[in-house]
């Protein structure tokens, strides 16, 4: 992200407008496409930045049907993802360059905005905010009444583990988090070489959806200031929790997606997992031995009255700044992400989950994956738990926020020692960065 002496972002929520001041120049991204009449004349010629697999097929839909009668063609441009991406598109963007449209991730989208990438697309894309939950759509309007992105899939979290061994060891499914701990210090007295699950420290993205889940709001604004509240009562309660079971030996304190990891979940010295909607995909590879014995339930709770869950990934279809048809690419990012055969062609061909509620248990989520045929209705039970989808809240600088964890929450893990000063360490670090790129900060 450019460094500036001075700068700001200000969220204003009584209108569809987005103002960044960098030094002494005002910016402004509003709700108004100045397009139109070029858009609806055509021809139009769209470029799409995207790391999805199979997008070239699913957009042959639209150049061979919507895109045919309105004279507006799309080409996939196949990029890397992550941050990665982010910087390309910044670099391309103070150019002048940056394509029309642009896969983001939903904690992505800030520093977009915050460096006026990406357009305000409110008055173009019709009634699409009626087909997500509220929390889904929530992540690309950053509580405003903007809408800088269309939602494209999204990764609600849930609650993985192995039938089999919980009827062998006596174990209940947990509906709160305290019977999560219960149940982990349950197995550790019936099998103490087993593990109910780990904590790892290699997953930024998870602890953010649990935090998420708690009610975080790690990053909000306040006039023309940003506020960070990492290190906020229920980020440090999410922190505590995991802390303590980690220190006690109750859970393992190792990372996942590593060989060691892949081996415990496939003999069963691991028997369950906190993750997500996509989980069946890294279990197939992971576990391939246990195909068939695991089940899927909502997440834990916080307290027997609630009902929501965190978001672990999840991307979204945004239009540039620069793009010199913001109406027409506007248009393609709604069909994309809200029209019937595109998503079943984005569910066959890329294999994400729906952001979209209408195609979350038709066409190809109509059965279960392969991994979970013994679980009948385990998409029919993922769409009710995506609807609980607590509001996100993402600043400029995630990628410092989950570096940070990383590095702090990694060694209190290895050590077993204070969750909450790692917390400490990354609200600080975080604050510091933006400090440091100029962005005003509220004590």
């Amino acid at each position: 992200m450019p460094i500036t002496k001075r700068r700001r972002l200000v969220l204003r929520s009584a209108a569809t407008c987005v103002a960044i001041a960098l030094g002494a120049t005002a910016l402004t991204a509003c709700g108004s496409s100045e397009d139109d009449s070029e858009a609806e004349s055509g021809p139009v010629s769209l470029t799409y930045w995207t790391w999805t697999p199979g997008m070239d097929k699913v957009v042959d839909l639209w150049n061979e049907g919507p895109g045919k009668k309105d004279r507006i063609t799309v080409t996939v441009k196949k990029q890397a993802s992550g941050d990665t991406l982010v910087t390309k598109i910044l670099t391309a963007h103070k150019a002048g360059k940056a394509p029309d449209l642009v896969q983001a991730e939903y904690q992505a989208l800030p520093t977009l905005v915050s460096n006026d990438a990406v357009a305000d697309i409110a008055g173009d894309v019709g009634d699409a905010k009626g087909k997500f939950a509220d929390g889904v759509w929530q992540q690309t309007t950053l509580g405003t009444d903007a809408v800088y992105a269309v939602p494209q899939d999204i990764g609600p979290m849930m609650f993985y583990y192995r039938e089999d061994l919980f009827k062998k060891y006596g174990l209940t499914v947990p509906t709160t988090w305290e019977e999560f701990a219960k149940t982990a210090r349950a197995l550790k007295k019936k099998a103490p070489d087993t593990d109910l699950t780990t904590f790892s420290a290699n997953d930024s993205g998870l602890f953010a959806g649990l935090a998420q889940q708690a009610g975080a709001k790690w990053w909000t604004t306040s006039g023309d200031k940003w506020n960070v509240g990492i290190d906020d009562a229920a980020t440090q309660k999410v922190a505590e929790f995991w802390g303590d079971l980690v220190k006690e030996g109750a859970v393992d304190n190792q990372p996942m997606y590593t060989p060691a990891w892949n081996k415990a979940l496939n003999t069963g010295k691991q028997i369950a997992w906190v993750s997500a909607v996509w989980a069946p995909g890294t279990l197939t590879t992971a576990a391939p031995d246990t195909k068939g014995k695991w089940a899927m339930a909502p997440l834990p709770q916080w307290s027997e009255s609630d009902n929501v869950t965190g978001s672990w990934g999840g991307s979204s279809t945004a239009v540039t700044t620069d793009s010199g048809h913001k109406a027409a690419a506007a248009k393609f990012a709604a069909w994309l992400n809200t029209d019937g055969d595109a998503l079943q062609a984005l569910a066959k061909e890329s294999g994400i989950y729906p952001a979209a509620t209408n195609a979350q248990t038709s066409g190809a989520f109509a059965t279960p994956p392969d991994y979970f045929s013994n679980q009948s209705d385990f998409y029919a039970k993922a769409a009710e738990i995506a609807k609980t989808t607590a509001p996100s809240a993402w600043g400029p600088n995630v990628n410092v926020a989950y570096t940070t964890f990383k590095d702090a929450f990694g060694k209190a893990a290895k050590d077993k020692s204070d969750f909450g000063a790692a917390l400490t360490t990354m609200q600080d670090d975080t604050v510091a960065d933006l400090e440091k790129q100029g962005f005003e900060v509220s004590e």
